[in-house]
């Protein structure tokens, strides 16, 4: 019987790939370097927990995940979206450092390189 070799990729992988729905709407942020971002947080579902792993851990079906739009093409996108809107979104976690009142805090979110609106939210 032939065997299989194993190849093992070393390099660091850092994408993510998000698609759900619109917390609230996006708000748009300048920071004191004179930058401007979109920041918003996408809803995703979690997928059903194995039947070994039922009543360990904490229960929830969703994460909401913070994004940060950066790029003047995506942000351009960003501005149209609306709360309920179902997006998709590609990019790579960053855990970004800067000064608050209490010192110097960090907050980790997804820097998105790409995205667009799936669907629309219902018409309230």
């Amino acid at each position: 019987m032939p065997t299989v070799e194993t190849v093992q990729d070393t390099d660091p992988v850092n994408e993510v790939r998000l698609q759900g729905r619109l917390a609230q709407d996006p708000q748009l942020r300048e920071l004191p370097s004179g930058d401007r971002l979109w920041t918003f947080r996408v809803v995703v579902g979690r997928p059903p927990r194995p039947a070994a792993a039922e009543g360990r851990g904490p229960r929830g079906s969703v994460d909401a995940i913070e994004c940060a739009a950066w790029d003047a093409r995506v942000r351009r996108s960003v501005e149209r979206w609306h709360a309920g809107d179902v997006v998709a979104v590609e990019g790579a976690v960053r855990r970004r450092f800067f000064r608050s009142p209490a010192g110097t805090a960090s907050r980790v979110e997804v820097e998105v390189r790409s995205g667009r609106r799936i669907r629309r939210a219902p018409a309230a």
